[in-house]
């Protein structure tokens, strides 16, 4: 039986790929920060619950060591742990700035290093990373967010190197949309203090996020996506997810960057 680390499993994609991988013979750890408030995912034979938060080296350090000595060989790493924070960047305090980093860059690479020396050691293994079809292009009010993920495809193509070196394959999933808590926990919007100067920008953009609240793909169709780069046996880098993505990709490369702006300008309307 294989196994498989995904980080983020609480709620939205991490679950529903923790249960999909499972249901298709795969031992899961399931990490997030709260495991004591799981109840679904620890009904399940083959899936084992992990407390790991992404942002503390010593969270992370401990459970992959609990990991590797309950499961021993890993085969697969999904880094699906993340959050966005939008924002005036004026009114945004550094400590948001820092965690929005820390969080979906530092945490991801800290997880990967983790477990490299098990696979590295073991000749194989697929590292899968969460990116977002906010990696290929921006929203307003994104600065953060589109940051972080713009660095989380950088760094994943450029590790791809040097893993495929000892044996180790890492490939980044991009999807648009996905129904989770994504929208609320997983989401901040730092506009309280932001200059008046930015106000009809910031009403437009947050009577917009409301609008699509509860749109969004099933997780289950993002997590057969994962499962496939995983069981795929090929070497392919990126994985569009979801009809919504990749549409929005498909604009995206059509357009000058000049055309783009002025597209998603019209879009939002600001």
């Amino acid at each position: 039986m294989k196994s498989i680390v995904i980080t983020g499993s609480s709620s939205g994609l991490g679950k529903g790929a923790a249960k999909y991988f499972a249901e298709r013979g795969w031992r899961v750890a399931a990490t997030m920060r709260t495991p004591e408030k799981e109840t679904e995912l620890t009904e399940i034979e083959n899936i084992s619950v992990y407390q790991l938060d992404v942002s503390d080296t010593e969270s992370i350090n401990t459970a992959a060591e609990q990991i590797i000595n309950d499961f021993g060989k890993i085969d697969a790493l999904v880094n699906n742990a993340g959050y966005g924070s939008y924002g005036i960047l004026e009114a945004t305090p550094e400590e948001n700035m820092r965690r929005q980093f820390d969080v979906n860059v530092i945490g991801m690479l800290m997880v990967t290093k983790a477990f490299l020396p098990n696979m590295r050691e073991n000749g194989d293994g697929i590292i899968v990373n969460i990116s977002s079809v906010g990696g290929k292009i921006t929203f307003p009010l994104g600065t953060l967010y589109h940051g972080s993920k713009f660095a989380v495809e950088g760094m994943s193509e450029a590790l791809s190197y040097e893993l495929s070196a000892v044996g180790i394959t890492v490939k980044i999933v991009e999807p648009g949309g996905i129904k989770s808590n994504f929208g609320t926990t997983s989401f901040d919007m730092t506009v309280d203090g932001s200059p008046e100067e930015y106000k009809p920008l910031v009403d437009k953009f947050v009577a917009g996020v409301k609008a699509s609240e509860g749109g969004g793909a099933d997780p289950s169709v993002i997590a057969k996506v994962v499962y496939d780069a995983v069981t795929d046996g090929t070497d392919q880098l990126r994985y569009t997810a979801g009809p919504g993505a990749q549409r929005t990709i498909a604009t995206r490369e059509k357009l000058s960057d000049t055309e783009y702006i002025t597209f998603m300008k019209q879009q939002t309307g600001i």
